[in-house]
């Protein structure tokens, strides 16, 4: 079948032309072929040499690893029933294979002989430190992937494996498919307060069915400035009500992702058990930055405890001006979003909804491209590609007219996207064993904005922006990579709990005027957005800072929790109850089932992971600080010299050294905590 567009990996992927009836076909072969390599270069003709196996497996599995990347970007950003059917039918083929393959015992010791190799060479001859990393970090790949365990145990975590991929999806689909499924329609006059442009939007999905009114949905372009702008109350507890049970015991029961984690918390502690662990939180740490989950609980309690005077301050303030301002004796959950915005328009005099008018899409990404220019040396063109929507735009990166990487950008919010914002990689930088030549990474960057309406370019909020910034730090860190050995080029080998560093610095930049100036121009009559204006935000930038931190000790707290006490899976909602009860000071009520929709930690990777915000915020807090002890009167914070020490030791280096080695080639020092609570207002 030579025709099928995902056996075609010499460029980028043909998604205009993947079809569901490509992704089996497609799979059967590359999944062959993979199977042949790894039966090759397990055999004895192939010497245990970094370039023979790199040639034979690197090879097969990259091309396998990019073909069901794409079915699975697509599953994501362009769900059907087809395309979903077709990725849950070879999910357990594609898992199985993988597991297998972390887990091959004559894979292994080809890997260990390799390793063992390398101490009899003289220093000249032995592997560059990058492939040494490659190789240490597979190493330890191979033993937390079991190949070390022997026969009804190994049999075992493969099976574990299996049924842990297939659940995680699952939970997936069920977040979406709730999120999807739930619409009301409504009165213009049930929206008062509601802004203008949601107003169209909401107008024009409810006549696009053919129907009166306004249609509402839990998409975040219409849920957040339901919750923040509606002065009816009781539209707001509907609306709260719908979005906090979403795929929950409240809903129908083929949604329920009840069962789904407690299956997915079992699985996962009987795993770490048979590698030999007390629980799932000690294995997940071992390639993070972090040593144990006692050292993460007391860092997270630490800095609850640092925050809670001010959250409680927060609250306080917020009950009080919700009774004397907004005849709100009993704030509940779905006042809150509304009268922390009535209160920071009274206190700062701004709202979001005109700061809003400030951030049209194309300028905030022409002030973007321009700051990343700038600052890294680099040059943003339009590029061209097969994409999957019409929305989506596609972008190269050069410097001195080289190509560096490429990026596809999909920022709209529609039907059939998992919601969120997130980085994911197309494929990574790599000198190529097969042709020698260096291949240039590709990501994908995906948000879920509101689209423009009324012929009128799409608003952001400064949100967003600070999202879109976030997604551009990951990017920036998969592609402006130097290193050329795939395992560890870019964001691959990067400790979990440091890959947020990169993203969580960018953020910052949205607080600069200078930059914000280069960001903006207003809806209507192209003006910057004034300085005024600009101040109020930054007077208002910490506004709640206390509570918000909270809120996110609660997320990662709980997680931990889950994953470090072994008989979590029977008593989800328990731990989250001792959580909230231990360090939150906004308690939700009792029908809220935030963790039913949590798929951060259980189908995206972050499970005992999720404290890796945090962690990261305190390295990249301090890596700003290099740029704001560099300021000068003249440049400000954009120091081209601080650009390029931060890109060389931090962005180029990828993972081709640990995370602290490049933080100390950076900053000269370990990270500290000051400069994260100096810009929180908490120190």
């Amino acid at each position: 079948m030579s025709t099928n567009p995902l056996l075609d990996t010499t460029g980028l992927p043909l998604f205009d032309q993947i079809k569901p009836e490509h992704v089996t076909p497609a799979l059967d072969v590359l999944l062959a072929d993979a199977e042949a390599a790894l039966t090759k270069v397990t055999g004895p003709d192939v010497p245990p040499d970094y370039d023979a196996l790199s040639l034979l497996l690197d090879v097969s599995t990259e091309r396998l690893g990019r073909a069901w990347g794409a079915v699975g970007h697509l599953n994501s950003v362009a769900d059907t029933p087809e395309i979903r059917a077709a990725y849950n039918e070879n999910l357990p083929r594609i898992t199985e294979f993988y597991t297998r393959l972390g887990s091959d015992e004559r894979l292994y010791a080809k890997y260990k002989a390799l390793n063992e190799a390398q101490k009899g060479l003289d220093p000249e001859r032995r592997l560059s430190p990058a492939r040494q990393r490659a190789l240490d970090l597979a190493l330890r790949g191979f033993v937390l992937g079991g190949a070390e365990l022997q026969g009804e145990a190994k049999a075992r975590f493969a099976a574990i494996q299996e049924e842990h991929a297939a659940k995680s999806q699952a939970f997936s689909e069920h977040v979406m498919d709730a999120t999807d499924a739930y619409s009301c329609y409504v009165r213009a006059d049930e929206l008062a307060g509601v802004p203008e442009d949601v107003l169209h939007a909401t107008r024009a999905a409810a006549e696009a069915e053919g129907k009166e009114g306004h249609k509402l949905t839990l998409h975040m372009p219409c849920y957040l400035p339901v919750m923040q702008y509606a002065s009816n109350r009781a539209l707001r507890e509907t609306m709260y009500r719908a979005y906090a049970t979403r795929a929950s015991e409240f809903g129908p029961e083929e949604r329920d992702n009840s069962a789904l984690m407690s299956d997915l918390l079992a699985l996962r502690q009987e795993e770490a058990r048979l590698l030999g662990y007390a629980n799932y939180a000690e294995v997940s740490l071992v390639p993070k930055m972090a040593d144990s989950p006692d050292q993460v609980m007391h860092f997270l309690r630490d800095l609850a405890q640092r925050a809670r005077p001010f959250a409680e301050k927060d609250m306080a303030e917020l009950r009080d001006f919700a009774r004397t301002e907004c005849d709100l004796p009993d704030l509940q959950a779905w006042d809150v979003a509304f009268v922390s915005e009535k209160l920071k328009e009274a206190r700062y005099a701004f709202s979001d909804q005109e700061v809003k008018q400030y951030f049209t899409e194309p300028t905030v990404l022409k002030g973007l491209f321009g700051l990343i220019e700038k600052l890294f040396d680099v040059q943003i063109q339009p590029d061209s590609a097969p994409v999957w929507h019409e929305s989506v735009r596609f972008f190269r990166i050069e410097r001195a007219g080289q190509l560096i990487g490429q990026f596809y950008l999909d920022p709209y919010a529609r039907v059939g996207k998992r919601p969120g914002a997130w980085m994911d990689d197309v494929r990574g930088r790599w000198t190529r064993p097969d042709t020698q030549g260096t291949q240039t990474p590709v990501a994908h960057l995906v948000c879920n904005f509101a689209k423009g309406v009324g012929g009128k370019p799409a608003l952001l909020t400064h949100d967003d922006v600070t999202t879109l910034f976030h997604e551009f730090g990951h990017g920036l860190h998969h592609m402006l990579t130097q290193v050329n050995d795939i395992g560890v080029s870019g964001i691959s080998g990067v400790e979990w709990d440091a890959v947020e560093l990169p993203s969580q610095f960018m953020e910052n930049f949205c607080w600069e005027w200078d930059v914000v100036q280069q960001l903006t121009s207003h809806v209507d009559t192209g003006a910057h957005l004034p300085r005024a204006l600009f101040d109020k935000m930054v007077a208002a930038k910490n506004f709640q800072s206390g509570m918000q931190t909270l809120r996110q000790i609660e997320f990662s707290l709980f997680d931990m929790r889950l994953h470090a006490e072994p008989e979590s899976d029977a008593n989800v909602q328990k731990v989250v109850d001792e959580v909230r009860a231990e360090v939150a000071v906004n308690i939700p009520p009792a029908f809220n089932r935030f963790q039913h929709s949590f798929s951060h930690i259980f189908a995206g990777g972050y499970a005992a992971g999720y404290y890796s915000y945090k962690w990261a915020e305190v390295l990249s807090a301090d890596a700003y600080a290099a740029f704001e002890e560099a300021a000068t009167a003249e440049s400000g914070v954009l120091s081209p010299e601080v650009g390029r020490r931060y890109r060389e030791t931090i962005l180029e280096a990828g993972g081709s050294r640990s995370a602290m080695e490049n933080f100390k080639a950076f900053r000269g020092r370990e990270p500290r905590i000051d400069a994260l609570l100096r810009h929180q207002g908490m120190s």
